[in-house]
């Protein structure tokens, strides 16, 4: 069988998969999150806290309930890892240094997981399973509660509550992610991944030493790492790693976990406004993204430039041989176009074209189908645009779902937009233009400011997967990507849950004649169209001096 035809199987059986799950998945969501009822262990968890699951907010006391929740984790997170050398179950591992520790809890609770450290060489049992397997949970979980506001906001109307953050958050962890997490843990182990508490062992002699390994849970963290498109690992090699995924199998079956929610919520979505097309139109937009990126990148992996890529069938550089071009290419796509951020090849040895569609699926926002709950939320903002241009073209004021897009909701929108590209462009300018940080760059010229670029890219974007080759141990790269984490997390979450305020504020408009039909092709089309032309304009210059300027030249 050809790797090509091997590829396109394992698409087929993944696209497949998806569909199975979608329907079931999507509807049992929204029924979670419009159940007016509270599980035995749900109340335990709300008196512990000190909540009422039935107070209704609106959009500024869902924010602080958000901020509030994400700044008492951040500061959890930071303070486990500066205590770890005294902890039990820390393998002998010192405490994590200041900065680092910054960076690692702003990554964690973001749902970003960039890692500076080697994960087996730094963090002990406890660290890893009560700091950030935790917050593998509760950020992805806070990620879905600001989208179903959204949907909540174009669904209610004539009220500005949003719903009760913390009832989304409890319910996020305990009905969805907890039930799916377990179920993928047993897949996982069954295939091989360990799953252990041991400590450090040597696992045989080698020439000029022996060598060391540490288990842990890490079946379990994988799990909610997939599941919840956290990103991150136990092991430096990360997905590729053989204790985190054995086999192209296990693999395929990552890849399906990573995608699952995303996709499914555009079914939650559909249900909860009352238009299942209209689902299904969000639906299609990201899967159009994905698909047409997927087979641009087989095409620029497969492609035999030279003999040495002739000889391995493709640039098989950095990529394992147990899963090849074709099931490294769906991987590496489909967690840069989520949130994820795992890896099961190294990036920087793609292809320049490779490397840059990698980059540009960051940069278009994670939207395609984009992080669990933040691809969602981020889509329905590409719309608002999107219908906004329309209403332009034809001189109408534009509505989307019954709600007219007047000047607040599109500078909300614009606002959501911008605040990440800002926060890309000005840190690596800045990094590129000082003294030290260029140091940390293993290549010089396009490929090494491709480098630079992908750091705060997929930091700032909340991915973390890394482009390899820059060493970010620094204090500099520690405490800016650290920063950019933060800032192009919840920065954005305050313009979506305003612009979901004034949505349920509003009186719906009915439908006429002359209202655009967003649930039709023709709308799918013009939304995949702003979708890349407005990331187009934003990143081309960028992007031509890295990624394309390297894959011109060879």
């Amino acid at each position: 069988m050809s790797p090509v035809l091997a590829g396109v199987l394992q698409l087929l059986a993944l696209i497949a998969a998806l569909a199975l799950a979608y329907r079931p998945l999507g509807d049992y969501m929204a029924r979670v999150y419009a159940s007016d009822k509270h599980l035995r262990v749900e109340k335990w968890i709300y008196k512990g806290i000190g909540a009422n699951p039935n107070t209704e907010m609106r959009w500024p006391a869902y924010l602080r309930g958000v901020l509030a929740f994400s700044a008492v984790s951040v500061l959890f997170l930071y303070v486990l890892q500066r205590v770890q050398g005294s902890l039990p179950g820390s393998l002998g591992f010192a405490s994590i240094d200041p900065d680092q520790a910054f960076n690692t809890a702003a990554s964690f609770v973001s749902n970003t997981n960039w890692q500076s450290y080697y994960g087996e060489q730094a963090m002990g049992h406890v660290v890893q399973t009560a700091g950030l397997a935790v917050q593998n949970f509760v950020s992805a979980a806070v990620g879905i509660a600001v989208a179903v506001a959204l949907v909540r906001g174009f669904a209610r109307s004539r009220t500005g509550e949003l719903g009760n953050f913390w009832a989304d958050l409890v319910r996020g962890v305990v009905r969805i992610l907890l039930p799916l997490s377990v179920i993928a843990a047993i897949v996982l182990v069954a295939c091989g991944v360990i799953q252990n508490f041991s400590g450090i062992h040597e696992v045989g002699q080698f020439t000029g030493g022996s060598q060391q390994w540490n288990g842990g849970a890490v079946a379990s963290q994988e799990a909610i790492k997939e599941v919840g498109t956290n990103g991150g690992g136990y092991f430096n090699a990360n997905s590729a790693h053989p204790f985190e995924n054995p086999n192209p199998f296990s693999n395929l079956f990552e890849i399906f976990l990573l995608l699952l929610i995303p996709f499914a919520l555009t079914r939650t979505f559909g249900r909860m406004v009352g238009s299942l097309k209209q689902g299904y139109a969000i639906l299609a937009t990201m899967a159009t993204i994905w698909l047409g990126f997927i087979c641009l990148m087989w095409w620029t992996e497969f492609a035999h430039h030279g003999p040495a890529f002739e000889i391995a069938g493709g640039a098989m550089e950095g990529k394992e041989q147990r899963f090849g071009i074709g099931a490294s290419s769906i991987f590496s796509i489909s967690t840069t176009l989520t949130s994820t951020g795992a890896v099961n090849s190294f990036h920087s040895s793609n292809t320049g074209l490779g490397g840059g569609l990698n980059l540009l699926g960051m940069q278009l926002g994670e939207i395609a189908p984009g992080g669990v709950g933040s691809g969602l939320y981020g889509m329905l903002v590409m719309a608002i645009i999107a219908v906004f241009i329309a209403g332009l073209m034809v001189g109408r004021t534009p509505e989307y779902l019954g709600k007219k897009i007047g000047t607040r909701e599109i500078k909300l929108a614009a606002c959501y937009i911008l605040i990440t590209p800002t926060l890309v462009l000005v840190f690596t300018a800045f990094a590129m233009a000082l003294p030290t940080p260029p140091h940390s760059m293993l290549n010089s010229g396009a490929h090494g400011f491709s480098e630079i670029l992908y750091a705060y890219t997929s930091g700032a974007n909340n991915n973390g997967s890394a482009f390899a080759g820059l060493n970010a141990d620094t204090q500099w790269f520690n405490t800016t990507i650290g920063l950019a984490m933060l800032l192009g997390r919840f920065l954005p979450m305050v313009f979506v849950l305003a612009l979901a305020g004034s949505l349920a504020e509003q009186t719906p408009v009915p439908a006429t004649a002359g209202t655009l039909r967003t649930e039709k092709p023709l709308f799918t089309g013009l939304l995949v169209g702003a979708i890349l032309i407005i990331t187009g304009l934003t990143y081309f210059p960028a992007l031509a001096l890295g990624p394309l300027a390297e894959g011109l030249a060879t």
